[in-house]
């Protein structure tokens, strides 16, 4: 088993599941856990210098070996992997040269990874694949990219003929419950611009993402017996159903793609006299996204002008921009990015994040940050899997952008 290989397996079995629901950074004191092996992986290496704090951030520094002053370039991933699905016991299966057939994962409960499903894995045929045992994530979002950065880290440490200037490594918490960058100390932190490696399948770049909030829906109803309801009653469930089902069908994860944005209901429960939702509300153009908040705050206004009181509560936050805006001043890290994976024979396929990146938040904290591809695919899902070759141009591209700026003396 190749190095890296091996080194993403042994970080995909440490479950580091953050917690939505948790008032802590981290989230979940076992991404500690990991952040802990990385640290001492990290500082037995020659030359790097760590920082670890008690918020769980992970900050390192490969010194510069050349003399002149060229910029300071960083990689970042996350810690954490997704609430969504379980991430104990995580046991990696290595299939060597894929057939393109159905992939048995778990025979007990029929759980197989298709091609007829993912139409994306013939493209691997001949390909080392990993995957899951059909029962928990893999948790190549984002332990791929960890493992990437890692294997740079090693190989210019092993390697000081490879001539670079200051690298920067962080490993964050919680990015995927939006609060990796929260306790970002990006001023102390000293890159002149970063890459997050966090992306899906081999080529992708992605500078642009989702402008995003997150809404809460609360409905304080009024119960009396069914039979003398008439004109008394106020059934919450039923009035929190009318303002999702005036959303359009269309306007919804399944039916949208590319650049059209989306409303998301997460959650909803309830009863008569109390009913609550939480929805996603995402578009790349930042007026379509104002648009979509205030037609739910129209919507849910009218209603409480219909039932004659404010029955209904609304909470809109908004999460994160898109940091096109902060990227497009500062567009040479994408094509520098580009250029790399050109080089190292990686296709690049520029396009938009339908979601969210750390490196959104922290473009808009004064270092911007677009976002590399590790490899995966089907991400938060039983059926994640990442063919190793993909890995492998992760690991070339990082060292090839880390070559491109070496040569960029700074005035």
């Amino acid at each position: 088993m190749n190095q890296l290989v091996e080194r993403f397996i042994r970080y995909a079995k440490i479950d580091t599941q953050s917690d939505e629901h948790s008032t802590t950074c981290p989230s979940t004191n076992k991404q500690f856990n990991l952040a802990k092996v990385l640290k001492d992986e990290l500082e037995q290496m020659d030359y790097i210098k760590t920082e670890f704090d008690e918020n769980g951030y992970l900050y390192a520094t490969i010194p510069s070996n050349i003399k002149e002053k060229v910029p300071t370039i960083a990689f970042i991933a996350h810690l954490d992997t997704s609430p969504d699905m379980s991430a104990e016991n995580v046991r990696p299966i290595v299939i060597k040269d894929y057939s393109g057939k159905d992939i048995i994962l778990d025979l007990e409960n029929n759980i197989v990874l298709s091609p007829s499903d993912f139409p994306e894995l013939k493209k691997y045929v001949g390909q080392d694949l990993i995957t899951t045992d059909g029962k928990t994530l893999l948790g190549a979002d984002d332990k791929a990219g960890i493992a990437e950065i890692m294997q740079m880290a090693e190989i210019l440490t092993d390697n000081p003929e490879i001539k670079h200037g200051v690298i920067k490594i962080a490993f964050t918490p919680d990015e995927e419950i939006g609060k990796g960058a929260n306790l970002f100390d990006v001023k102390k932190f000293g890159a002149d611009f970063a890459y997050t490696i966090d992306g899906g399948g081999i080529g992708e770049l992605e500078y642009e993402n989702f402008n995003a909030a997150h809404a809460k829906f609360t409905v304080k109803g009024k119960n009396v017996h069914p039979g003398e309801a008439k004109n008394k009653m106020v059934n919450a469930t039923l009035i929190l159903n009318r303002v999702i089902g005036s959303l359009p069908i269309s306007e919804t994860p399944r039916y949208t793609e590319g650049y059209q944005g989306f409303f998301h209901v997460l959650e909803f429960s309830g009863n008569v006299e109390y009913s609550q939702a939480e929805m996603l509300i995402r578009d790349h153009d930042f007026d379509k996204f104002n648009q979509k908040k205030k037609r739910i705050g129209e919507l849910v206004s009218d209603l409480n002008k219909e039932y004659g009181s404010n029955y209904i509560t609304l909470e809109i936050t908004d999460q994160y921009y898109n940091m096109k805006k902060m990227i497009e001043p500062h567009y040479h890290i994408v094509e520098k990015a580009k250029k790399a994976m050109e080089l190292v024979g990686v296709k690049p396929l520029i396009k938009p994040i339908r979601g969210g990146t750390d490196g959104a938040r922290l473009s808009y904290m004064g270092l911007p940050t677009p976002n590399i591809f590790s490899g995966g695919h089907n991400y938060h899902s039983r059926f994640e899997y990442i063919p190793v070759q993909s890995m492998e141009k992760a690991v070339e591209t990082i060292l090839k952008i880390v070559e491109l700026y070496s040569k960029e003396i700074k005035k």
